[in-house]
């Protein structure tokens, strides 16, 4: 189930709230919190009902993995509690690993051998990136003696809390389960209710406002260049342009989504995105973009293979393998891990820049950082290498660079730069007004991320105001959309 869908918003979530507060009230914690975790599992079911046995059959085997490791470790058995560890994490490795990269390392293997690769027919649950490294963290809190006391029914609300099942924030054990388990969980809060709900509706604007917007602007471009088209540099570049507001405001808003959801059921998210594309270097945009995957990856990763300890050379070594295994994450195919090395390189070279002494004057970071990072998309979406030779070479202007005539006669100084044709084929609907109508609403989109704070630092005054500014173009995608279109990161 989508939070962007009818079914969704006017079914199952007043539902889940009503179900919630009156078992709260009737039963206590415990009841409302059976109650959320059925309805987590209605809410996956919705998708694919046979993967619910996979999540549940996933809970009950981490929990009591999670057990035998927490009762060694306080035992003294350490090296029972280390078995149990690694075991636990190469099980669902294991599990992530089957449905999630055998057809991929299978036609890999075949293509390097000049094979036809086979076919495995396994179909990827949902989530399962999302809800595996939830239960890794589990464990090895577990062994570390970090992670809050809890039986099955708390742990099992923690791993299947609809509002962060399908796509994050990747929470922590300590930081969500204390919190369910809190005696006036279920007790309704006026002012948790009405914030909840506005961070909902606004994240839902970003959704289906601007992300699709965005997205049907970005797939003209990266489709025309899949199907071997000659892209020109502005069909290019606004196609890489639109395509990073795409990502962004799609899983910017499905995090603010999962927040407003968690807040009106009194549970906390972290945040998760801190206006990244402000950021003046490409570290500082990893502490603000996916900032609990960025945790995650640091707290459980980079620093078990030695973080900066061992030198430089052991740094870049430990920060390109991090980002390849990020960009793996992301998906089972190679464009994720050209993207993932690509920040691995920034990353790194970042590292040695520092080290120099040497500064570029605030804009000027804030701009490199904001091109690499654009640039970095363009593999990351591109669906193909011929794809992603085909927008490189219209990026570069090896295609030429064209603009409309009419452009053209209004402004006869860019005849100098470019050749006047009737009107990009490659942009927007390839209509005469395609053009400007595209320019506006990248300024438009660039000028929200760039220049106004986000919805979390907004005051109660702003998150009105934007809230009726967007509320009519929300309600119009939602109920007369020709379709419903799926988040981003429900396909990583």
């Amino acid at each position: 189930m989508l939070f962007n869908s009818e079914p969704f918003v006017l079914g199952f979530l007043p539902l889940a709230l009503g179900g919630f507060f009156l078992l709260g009230r009737i039963g206590g914690t415990r009841a409302a919190l059976a109650w959320i975790v059925l309805a987590s599992l209605v809410f996956y079911a919705w998708w694919n009902p046979p993967f619910v046995l996979l999540l549940a059959g996933s809970i009950l085997g981490n929990y009591a993995i999670g057990e035998r490791i927490r009762r060694a470790a306080a035992a003294g058995r350490d090296r029972a509690a280390r078995a149990w560890l690694t075991g636990g994490v190469a099980g669902n490795l294991g599990l992530l690993g089957w449905f999630k990269y055998a057809g991929f390392l299978a036609g890999s293997v075949a293509a390097l051998f000049g094979r036809h690769a086979p076919e495995l027919h396994i179909f990827l649950p949902l989530a399962i990136s999302f809800f595996t490294f939830q239960q890794i963290m589990f464990l090895a809190d577990s062994r570390s003696g970090t992670r809050p006391d809890c039986g099955l029914l708390g742990y099992a609300a923690f791993v299947a809390f609809f509002p962060h099942l399908i796509a994050g924030p990747i929470v922590r054990p300590g930081e969500i389960i204390p919190q369910l388990l809190a005696p006036g969980l279920a007790r309704p809060r006026a002012g948790n209710l009405c914030d909840g709900a506005t961070i909902f509706l606004l994240g839902l604007a970003k959704k289906l406002v601007l992300a699709d917007m965005f997205g049907a602007f970005a797939d003209v471009g990266f489709n025309a260049a899949a199907h071997g088209a000659a892209i020109t540099f502005f069909s290019a570049w606004y196609a890489a342009a639109a395509y990073a507001l795409q990502i962004y405001f799609d899983f910017s808003g499905y995090s603010d989504m999962a927040i407003g959801l968690a807040r009106m059921l009194n549970v906390r998210f972290p945040l998760n995105f801190a206006s990244p594309y402000r950021a003046r270097d490409i570290a500082a945009f990893w502490r603000r973009w996916h900032i609990t995957l960025g945790g995650f990856l640091r707290d459980y990763l980079y620093i078990p293979l030695g973080g900066s300890r061992r030198g430089e050379r052991a740094r870049a070594r430990n920060l390109m393998l991090t980002m390849l295994l990020c960009g793996l994450w992301h998906g089972a195919a190679w464009r994720f891990v050209l993207w993932g090395g690509l920040h691995g390189a920034f990353l790194v070279a970042h590292a040695a820049w520092r080290r120099t002494g040497l500064r570029l004057p605030g804009p000027a970071a804030q701009a490199l950082t904001l091109a690499v990072v654009v640039l970095a998309w363009v593999p990351f979406r591109a669906e193909g290498t011929a794809a992603l030779v085909a927008m490189l070479r219209g990026m570069a202007g090896l295609n030429g660079i064209a603009l409309p005539a009419m452009i053209v006669h209004w402004l006869p100084a860019l005849g100098a730069i470019a050749r006047p044709v009737p009107l990009l084929a490659h942009l927007g609907a390839a209509r005469t007004l395609s053009f400007p109508e595209v320019s506006a609403c990248l300024a438009l989109g660039w000028g929200i991320v760039l220049g106004l704070p986000h919805v979390h630092e907004l005051s109660e005054r702003g998150r009105s105001l934007a809230l009726t500014a967007s509320f009519a173009f929300t309600v119009q995608a939602l109920f007369f959309a020709p379709s419903v279109v799926p988040f981003l990161y429900f396909r990583f």
